[in-house]
């Protein structure tokens, strides 16, 4: 005691003046070593410890003792224990925050904290790696002393001995934190071998940067210095000899990045608050890990050098040992952390759990507890800038054996932290992985996680193609085998023995049974649920909704290649969202609108009933502009409430973290304006619902629409709303700018469990505020719209049967002045529209297939994406723009466009053409819309024509679907002239005399974007190439070149001739007996076949006659 009191004389407070002057940790770090060791009192120096460790090296080192911070006044309680949970003994007062004891060279005090083992990273040479033991064998985890639950969690399955194959084309992680770190000056030092003479230049400006705790020297020694300072000593975190939890090295496939074996001997050695660090660090390895000592933040080692290079702070060394470090007082931790994560890293905070004074009181040697209080990463943050859209965790698990039709199963389950909601299913794909891509594009994951050597060759490519569009790079996290994804059955029980999902999920029994007989589905639920207890998110687990999720469920399908191609969510040139449907649409005014948008635009309507609903509410918001003005000044007045409502959820029963010295208080005070924030909220939206409810507003089907909860009235929600926003205006008045006091918790908690009961009405309340917000967007875009619009006529496809020739009215298409809702021409010019009929047309016809041909340039891609996205924008339930739209639905979107290969997975361009129409032709059915571009322009003209003649052929007489085919094999305008389902159809040009020409006669080309009969004559690629600034004298050549290849070229389809006239001629005999068949009103009897098919042998000796003379 008398040792500890002549210690603590040294130690003095700091004055505020003092503190409001420190600009940053290290002078506030060295203004306290001048004050604690004064010159005044010189002591002895002791031995260094490097020097020391040998003479002492086998006797065992004394007990800790003392304690890790000085001890300070305790605050006064900030909670009542009766707020807390049962299990909790009772409540830990707050204290202030703790005051950091940094040690000086030199003097006795540092002596005697040496020898009581309290530095943080006290180590000698004893602490080098020994490897005399060897190190834990193969299944055998690293257990750490201390007790801790992470520890418990990664060890709990034993991963074997088992061997993967290294697979090349497999990424690793992509998470910063995870990639292999060398020390930056090493770097420097290497580059600075390199370039001879520049060694010492560079070290001069390294050393500026990283300051040696002993000051300045001679060039030399300070360069020595600064590499000494930026090299760690321990040498179990060299990259060549660092190994996991079980002792393996980088090369093994089975290696865990996340975890780090310390030796026994090492372990041993370390004080009690490097016992502390390290037991969390080695299960975390992953994360960037804060360290609180007293009021301050530290980084360590590795993450010291993170903390360098990302956030520009200075390295230096603290400690007998001089371990790398670099801090933060704990007014920045905040931004700190959101700058990390905004950069791609996962950051954790070790806390202090007792004050000084109540670590004494539990014994003189009791060292202030700390632990692990959460992970945040960039997928389940909700603190700082997360703009509009959601962001998700998405768990992925692939089927280990393909299906007996070569298709595979995958399950998944992605999570959305920042409103607790989650979301479970499964889907069976092909090799395309089409299915895939549609969830990887309809859930837009931050990060997927998935087990290494368990997701195939095809699933990466989809990845890989998937993740790397859109503005926001997303983050791929293998996890080794056995540690993070089990069994079926043990996910059962984890969830059913902790309790998961069960405080307000009433679905979550309904949707275990819905994913029963799907094991995979409950093994990527069990991979979410190990992630998050490994990020300490258990409230999310115990809190949050869970739901399940179909990709394709009573909706217009559309596969992840169509959302590439229609640019839905993201442009082609930069992945932005500027130029794209959801773009166009988005009119939202809150945050959680914008979100439902998306989700729609995803999952277009297929039943009429329900499109007519939505167009019934967006015709009369059209029709009365008054009530939309009203509809947007309430909406401008409310916060997120989707994600205040799922941060009041976390809240519930889980004080453990308003426990914590000083962070308690600050948690506490986000609480009380999340809730009060949430309470107003509702207040505003439900006053806005009640308008739709009780006025005459004359808007058919809004009822139906929104789903509105029970009525109002003294036993409805207002009643219970009117109470909590009283009881929020009297107890937290000020709720954004809360002063904290002693019985705020308990009040808030008791505000909490009243809300809490109607959780559900309130979702319901919110879902329909959303759905209000989406439909007013509709509106706002139909009346801005800078073309006309009209409301689509959605009609069921009539029955149809196929025999022979012979086939009734089907699936109908029938658009008038369509034009692209948002590509403007070249310099704001104006509109060209079109019509586009596909299906029964006035005389009885049914040519559900437009062959289309044209000039380059000429407009034809942006007619076909039109027709798709005003299909798109009908079964949304919008106006569409054109004059008029009668359509009955699509099931299935599909298309085909543009040119590209993937040169990182070895396909080629034309490879990526045939996979995608593979997908097409297994797929379509005859209520789908096909839309196919240029189809086999990959490789040699013949061999492309007579792709595109099969592929062309079995759409139109086999699949009976509604087809858009762009093509420049003019032969095909021949073969298909007269084909009864088909027509021809051109984006017109024209030329005119070239203005500023010298040459008479000179003529340039014009694209007059409009949809002409008939087909074009030919493609003019040649007054293209002129356009596009290639020399004159190359295009002469290569018009000359071209008419000669014209003239034998065309020889070979002369025939083509002959069969267009031939099929005109014999189509009107068809046609009479078709018409003399249909008299009795009955099908077709054994005379009538035997015309036909005599008919037909008839017609097939004709052309092979033909095909004999030619």
């Amino acid at each position: 005691m008398q040792r500890q009191k002549s210690l603590l004389s040294f130690f003095e407070k700091s004055s505020p003046e003092e503190d409001r002057n420190a600009s940053s940790y290290t002078e506030m770090l060295h203004r306290s070593r001048l004050r604690q060791f004064p010159p005044k009192q010189p002591r002895p120096n002791p031995p260094p410890a490097a020097e020391s460790a040998a003479p002492i090296s086998k006797d065992p080192l004394p007990e800790v003792t003392g304690t890790d911070t000085p001890p300070e006044k305790v605050r006064p309680p900030v909670f009542l224990s009766r707020f807390f949970a049962d299990n909790e003994a009772a409540a830990r007062p707050s204290s202030a925050i703790l005051q950091k004891l940094v040690k000086g060279p030199g003097s006795e005090a540092s002596h005697d904290r040496n020898q009581d083992n309290d530095s943080l990273f006290v180590y000698s040479n004893q602490n080098k790696l020994d490897y005399t033991q060897g190190p834990p064998k193969q299944g055998t985890p690293f257990q750490c002393p201390l007790e801790d639950n992470s520890s418990k969690l990664n060890n709990s399955c034993d991963q074997g001995s088992l061997h993967f194959e290294s697979n090349p084309e497999i990424p690793g992680p992509e998470t910063p934190a995870m990639r292999p770190r060398v020390p930056r000056l090493k770097r420097i030092q290497e580059e600075c071998y390199n370039f001879g003479n520049k060694h010492d230049s560079l070290f001069l400006d390294s050393s500026k940067k990283i300051k040696s705790a002993q000051g300045s020297g001679t060039e030399k020694k300070t360069a020595g210095k600064a590499f000494e300072t930026a090299s760690s000593k321990f040498e179990w975190l060299d990259p060549s000899l660092i190994r996991d939890a079980d002792g393996r090295r980088s090369g093994d496939a089975l290696y865990d990045k996340r975890t780090l074996y310390i030796p026994p001997t090492v372990l041993k050695k370390m004080s009690a608050s490097q016992k502390q660090y390290w037991g969390v660090k080695c299960h975390y390895m992953d994360v960037i890990l804060f360290f609180k000592v007293g009021k301050f933040y530290e980084l360590y080692e590795l993450d010291a050098e993170i903390g360098h290079k990302e956030l520009d702070w200075k390295i230096t060394n603290s400690g007998v040992g001089k371990c790398r470090q670099v801090g933060i007082s704990e007014c920045g931790i905040d931004d700190a952390i959101q700058k990390l994560i905004a950069r791609g890293y996962k950051v954790g905070r070790i806390e202090q759990i007792e004050t000084s004074d109540q670590a004494k009181a539990r014994g003189a040697n009791a060292v202030i507890q700390r632990k692990l209080v959460k992970v945040y990463t960039p997928s389940t943050t909700v603190d700082g800038n997360m703009g509009p859209n959601a962001v998700h965790l998405l768990a992925l698990k692939e089927e280990n054996c393909s299906l007996e039709n070569g298709s595979t199963l995958y399950g998944f389950a992605f999570l959305d932290y920042a409103t607790l909601k989650f979301w479970v299913g499964y889907i069976r794909d092909n090799a395309s992985c089409v299915a895939l891509g549609a969830l990887l594009m309809q859930v837009s994951p931050k990060e997927v996680i998935y087990e290494s050597q368990g997701l195939s060759n095809e699933a990466h490519r989809a990845l890989k193609k998937y993740t790397s569009t859109g503005s926001s790079a997303m983050q791929l996290s293998p996890a080794p085998p056995g540690t993070v994804f089990i069994d079926a059955s043990e996910v059962r029980k984890l969830i059913e023995s902790n309790g998961y999902f069960q405080r307000f999920s009433r679905s979550c029994a309904s949707v275990l049974e819905d994913v029963m007989d799907n094991d995979l589905a409950l093994c990527a639920l069990g991979g979410l649920i190990r992630h998050l207890s490994r990020l300490k998110l258990d409230d999310a687990l115990h809190n949050g909704d869970i739901s399940p999720y179909e990709v394709f469920k009573r909706c217009l399908r559309m596969d992840g290649q169509t959302l590439l191609n229609l640019e839905i969510f993201s442009n082609n040139v930069d992945g932005s969202p500027a130029g794209t449907l959801y773009k166009h649409l988005d009119n939202c005014i809150t945050s959680s609108g914008k979100r439902l948008l998306r989700n729609w635009i995803c999952h277009p309507l297929i039943s009429i009933g329900e499109i007519n609903d939505r167009l019934n509410v967006v015709e009369g918001l059209v029709k009365h502009p008054e009530i939309t003005l009203v509809i947007a000044q309430y909406l401008r007045r409310l916060p997120d409430l989707e994600r205040l409502l799922g941060r009041v959820k976390a809240s519930v029963r889980s004080s453990a973290a308003l426990l914590l010295p000083v962070v308690g208080e600050k948690i506490l005070k986000q609480l009380v304006r999340a809730f009060g924030s949430l309470i107003k909220g509702l207040r505003i939206g439900l006053d806005l619902l009640t308008i739709f409810q009780k006025e005459d507003h004359g808007i058919l089907s809004l009822s139906t629409v929104l789903n509105l909860p029970l009525p109002y009235g003294n036993n409805g929600l207002d009643v219970l709303l009117t109470q909590l926003e009283a009881a929020v205006d009297n107890d937290f008045p000020h709720y954004q700018d809360h002063d904290v006091k002693d019985s705020d918790a308990e009040t808030l908690s008791i505000l909490i469990k009243l809300f809490a009961e109607k959780v559900v009405q309130w979702s319901r309340i919110i879902d329909a505020l959303n759905c209000v917000d989406v439909l007013r967007s509709f509106a706002v875009t139909a009346n801005s719209s800078r073309g006309s619009m009209c409301r689509p006529l959605v009609v069921p496809a009539d029955s149809s049967s196929t025999f022979s020739f012979q086939e009734t009215r089907g699936p109908l298409l029938m658009i008038k002045g369509l034009w692209h809702p948002y590509a403007v021409g070249e310099n704001g010019g104006e509109l060209v529209p079109n019509d586009v009929y596909l299906g029964k047309d006035t005389t009885g016809n049914c040519p559900r297939t437009l062959l289309l041909t044209g000039p380059n340039m000429g407009g034809k891609s942006t007619l076909l994406r039109a027709t798709c996205l005003a299909v798109l924008l009908a079964q949304l339930g919008c106006y569409v723009p054109c004059e008029m739209c009668v359509l009955s639905p699509v099931d299935i979107i599909f298309t085909r466009l543009g040119a590209t290969d993937r040169i990182m997975s070895g396909e080629s361009t034309f490879f990526v053409e045939c996979t995608e129409t593979a997908s097409i032709l297994q797929h379509a059915t005859q209520d789908s819309l096909v839309i196919l571009d240029e189809l086999g322009r990959g490789t040699s003209t013949f061999d492309g024509y007579a792709i595109a003649y099969a592929v062309f052929r079995h759409l139109v007489e086999k699949v009976h679907c509604r087809l858009l085919f762009a093509t420049h094999y003019h032969p095909l305008t021949k073969e298909f002239a007269s084909h009864p389902h088909v027509t021809l159809q051109h984006m017109a040009c024209a030329f005119k005399a070239k203005t500023g020409s010298s040459v008479i006669g000179e003529q340039e080309l014009v694209f007059l974007y409009r949809l002409t009969s008939g087909s074009c004559p030919e493609s003019y690629g040649l007054q293209v190439a002129l356009m596009a600034g290639i020399p004159k004298s190359a295009v002469e050549s290569a018009s000359n070149a071209g008419q000669r290849m014209k003239k034998l070229v065309g020889e070979n389809f002369r025939s083509s001739e002959v069969r267009s006239e031939f099929s005109t001629l014999h189509e009107g005999w068809l046609k009479t007996l078709l018409a003399v068949s249909k008299i009795s009103d009955c099908d077709l009897d054994e005379d009538a076949l035997d015309t036909l098919l005599l008919l037909w042998h008839e017609l097939k000796c004709f052309y092979r006659s033909h095909e004999r003379k030619d």
